[in-house]
């Protein structure tokens, strides 16, 4: 009993003091109130024998996650999760593996040659002075490591570079490469509190060995990329920043986005599909290529569609004369809020190449792909910016023997000939060959004659239904010379009887000169 009314006492007390407390801080001024606990701080550090070291998110740049920071995380899942007590669990799409992590506002102990280390995963939310379109708290994040102050230089010498080190491999030892998309700006909300990037495993299965390509380019561009793998000391040396510029061009179906996929997957990088219509301006496609990490290839697909590339630099005299011809119109008011689409430049797609900001990170391949190369404005795809253009063609007889083996494994056959000879006439692209190796359905098996056979009949129709379309544009080319031809001489037929009414006219006007002339001579006569 006397020990109920002890702890019933000491709970009135501290009701009571907290009660006080709150009370007198609303009667002190801010300012003596931050000096006292400033002062409360240092008094409590004095006497305390901890010390401790903050890890933030972000550094002080701002732009990108700390290094530290995600190494730190790495360790502490790998590490210590098993004596955490909250414990934040993801599962990747398709993934079997439980990424176990160390929850917010939680605790977790770990031992080093004798010493005891807290790290204390914390949260807070950020208060913002700036009024935004989009509403939402910034969360700031960081990690707090707390040691006594005689540990201090071994947590500093050795554990902190030891937790960097191991929480590397980690990453490395768990990764599982990506394939990311970038998320439309009006749903960035902070750059800081929201990813400006979206991503899903990447499990594209397509290699080298099941690309249907000449196998004597397909050796190159393999060299080529083993070679920029190996190559960070020698870019180091020239001065040039580690990237690499390929352009893959071709008629649609000629395996421009396997290659890539074929790429990733040879190289183990990370791919990057930057959707162009879905950023605003240059300075957010900075932003998007300051998010990409190392070891990974960024794209832009059919990058003619994307923005208006052929257009960007005009003749100065047409646009003077534009300008001239546009004064005297009305010029309607802009609305401001109207969003037309996105205002990314010639001049922010090549710094975003080969620009200063490119220089930012390492082991990046940026990659574009296009039907058509001849619309690209050619500063865009000039060597050292798109460093290789990889021409996607149609299928030949090389290219479809890696698809025979891949297929229907089969190296030789006697229709072997004929399709040669059809595919060195005939323009079919590699994903048209492919279709007419694949059984048609699970019911209806077809075997290796009957595919090959197909593809014959495919390639001979093919043959016809160009042929003709070269007869019908010759045709009409034909016909549209003979209107021409025709509307030439209409145009000469006019011409020629105009002049001959302006003959007219003019011996016409001779003959009244002359009789007013003499007219005259007559009256001057008779006077």
């Amino acid at each position: 009993m006397a020990m109920m009314d002890k702890w019933t006492g000491l709970g009135s007390a501290l009701a009571s003091f907290f009660f006080l407390w709150s009370v007198v801080q609303n009667h002190i001024p801010v300012a003596f109130r931050y000096r006292l606990s400033t002062w409360g701080n240092k008094l409590v550090s004095f006497f305390s024998p901890y010390l401790e070291i903050t890890i933030n998110e972000y550094g002080a740049e701002g732009f990108h996650r700390s290094d530290f920071y995600l190494a730190v995380e790495a360790y502490l899942s790998d590490a210590c999760a098993r004596r955490a007590r909250k414990l934040r669990a993801e599962l990747g799409k398709n993934s079997k593996n439980l990424q176990v992590s160390v929850d917010d506002n939680d605790e977790v102990t770990d031992a080093f040659a004798g010493a005891t280390i807290w790290w204390y995963a914390c949260k807070q939310f950020a208060g913002s002075q700036v009024i935004s379109f989009y509403p939402g708290e910034e969360v700031r994040r960081f990690y707090r490591v707390v040691f006594h102050r005689r540990h201090r230089d071994l947590v500093v010498d050795r554990y902190l570079p030891y937790v960097l080190e191991e929480g590397r491999a980690v990453t490395v030892r768990n990764r599982q490469r990506r394939l990311f998309t970038n998320n439309p700006s009006g749903s960035w909300n902070s750059y800081r509190g929201k990813n400006v990037w979206s991503h899903v495993p990447f499990e594209h299965p397509a290699t080298f060995d099941t690309l249907a390509m000449d196998p004597d380019d397909k050796e190159e561009i393999l060299d080529e990329l083993q070679a920029f793998r190996e190559a960070k000391d020698y870019y180091t040396k020239v001065g040039k920043p580690w990237k690499r510029g390929y352009l893959l061009y071709g008629p649609p179906g000629t395996g421009k986005s396997t290659m890539i996929a074929a790429m990733a997957n040879f190289l183990d990088y990370d791919v990057y599909d930057l959707e162009l219509t879905a950023v605003k301006n240059n300075t957010e496609l900075r932003k998007l290529f300051i998010e990409t990490t190392g070891k990974s290839i960024i794209v832009i697909e059919d990058i003619d569609c994307s923005v208006d590339l052929t257009g960007m630099r005009k003749d100065k005299k047409a646009e003077k004369k534009a300008d001239a011809d546009s004064d005297d119109k009305p010029k309607l008011p802009t609305d401001p809020d109207k969003d037309d689409g996105t205002k990314v430049t010639l001049s922010g797609l090549l710094n975003f190449i080969d620009g200063l900001w490119s220089a930012c990170g390492g082991e990046r391949i940026i990659i574009f792909t296009t039907n058509h190369k001849d619309k690209l404005d050619p500063a865009l795809i000039r060597r050292g910016r798109m460093d290789r253009h990889i021409e996607m063609s149609y299928c030949r007889f090389r290219a479809f023997k890696v698809l025979a083996k891949n297929y229907l494994d089969v190296k030789e056959h006697e229709l072997f000939g004929q399709i040669a000879q059809l595919l060195e006439e005939t323009d079919m692209s590699p994903a048209d060959v492919a279709e007419n190796l694949m059984p048609m359905s699970k019911k209806k098996k077809r075997d290796a004659n009957a595919c090959f056979e197909g593809l014959v009949e495919a390639l001979k129709q093919a043959k016809e239904e160009a042929a003709a379309k070269a007869l019908a544009e010759a045709a009409k080319a034909k016909e549209k010379a003979e209107e021409g031809g025709k509307g030439g001489q209409r145009e000469r037929q006019g011409s020629g009887g105009g002049n001959r009414k302006q003959r007219r006219r003019q011996r016409e006007g001779q003959q009244d000169e002359q009789r007013r002339n003499q007219g005259r001579r007559q009256v001057t006569s008779t006077e």
